[in-house]
């Protein structure tokens, strides 16, 4: 494990904030329909289940990193040897970047319904990936910071839910198991792209301070957000009927619609552009990641990586031109999150145990 500084490293409390910014992001503007249509309303409950099901992933995660003394590269090299770890890693930065790809274009595109049309992707797309790009250059300190301040800043938005309460009918949820356990599980899978973020802890474990005492509150801030993204959804469902949910891609901003307010007329225009700090530490730290990953692997120099990452995110951005093609991508990448958490994952894991017990033995 390549030695960190104690000076570049971060408390354990933190890390609250680095898993929080990063599953709140994009997907909490239009999750709920997207759930709802395999289990109905009564895909609240896949919310938990995601919950606790990320909470298993996040602990056999500590786990690979204790035994492994270091990131997931030295963990991969470790386990598997240097050149398939390797080739794993550099499977992994395609994910972190596709990551950047999915959040940015997605919101873009929010933009470009909702408040400016005629905005060009390219225009957006180069703006915040050079604001990335400077954040990201300031070290992993400051990456950190942004994703206390997306946490700390945008949080008054969670009392907007309270509008809809007048108009809100909780009796559309009953009867509770009206669909299938199979349908229940399957919104649960629905669900990942929108937890996914919590698995950056993979290539920034080395840089916590006291990582044991991480722990808690890595788990916390996953409780969390599962508690935010379940009581959203009960909201929603309350809200609007199942046949309404399925013509609002974008929910959350629907219903911000009924918020009034003495000094703002269309408060889902501030919510908008509120949720430009929100998605910020989703790029920045995941472009961190990624060019964190070549660095280990190729020993090239982070800056020069962090460029060819952006420039590589705006082109892919503006390739997607039309809402069919960003959803794939998004079904895409939630299938690729969704077999990484439980399906390499899971394996690495016991394939570490198992090595660790035979080491020990020998």
């Amino acid at each position: 494990m390549q030695s960190i500084p104690e000076r570049l490293k971060i408390s354990p409390f933190l890390v609250f904030f680095t898993i929080s910014s990063m599953q709140i992001g994009i997907g909490i503007l239009g999750f709920q329909r997207v759930i709802a249509k395999s289990a109905g309303y009564d895909a609240w409950i896949s919310v938990i289940l995601a919950g606790i099901g990320a909470h298993l992933s996040l602990a056999m995660m500590y786990s690979i990193l204790q035994k492994a003394n270091g990131s997931i590269v030295e963990a991969n090299q470790q386990l598997f040897g240097k050149w398939i770890g390797n080739i794993l890693s550099i499977l992994l930065v395609l994910y972190y970047t596709g990551m950047v790809v999915a959040v940015l274009r997605t919101y873009i595109e929010v933009i470009q319904v909702w408040m400016f049309p005629d905005l060009e992707t390219w225009v957006f797309a180069t703006s915040f990936m050079l604001l990335t790009i400077y954040i990201v250059s300031g070290g992993f300190r400051v990456v950190v910071g942004v994703c206390f301040f997306s946490i700390i800043l945008p949080s008054y938005l969670i009392l907007t839910f309270f509008y809809t309460f007048e108009y809100a009918n909780f009796r559309m949820l009953l009867p509770i198991f009206d669909h299938s356990i199979f349908s229940i599980l399957k919104a649960a899978k629905d669900m990942t792209l929108t937890i996914l973020g919590f698995e950056t802890l993979l290539v920034y474990y080395p840089f916590i301070k006291n990582v044991e005492q991480s722990k808690k509150w890595a788990h916390f801030s996953v409780f969390s957000t599962t508690i935010i993204y379940a009581v959203i959804a009960v909201i929603t469902f309350a809200y609007f009927s199942e046949k309404q949910l399925q013509k609002h891609i974008w929910a959350t901003l629907s219903m911000w619609k009924i918020v009034e307010m003495p000094f703002i007329e269309r408060f889902e225009y501030l919510g908008i552009a509120n949720w430009t700090i929100i998605i910020l530490p989703n790029v920045c730290l995941a472009a961190w990641c990624s060019s964190r990953i070549v660095k280990q692997v190729a020993n090239i120099r982070q800056k020069y990586v962090l460029v060819a990452i952006a420039a590589i995110c705006v082109t892919s951005a503006c390739l997607l031109k039309n809402r069919n093609s960003i959803e794939l991508l998004n079904d895409v990448l939630g299938s690729i999150g969704f077999y990484f958490l439980y399906g390499f994952i899971p394996l690495t894991f016991i394939w570490s145990h198992i090595l660790h017990k035979v080491r020990k033995k020998a």
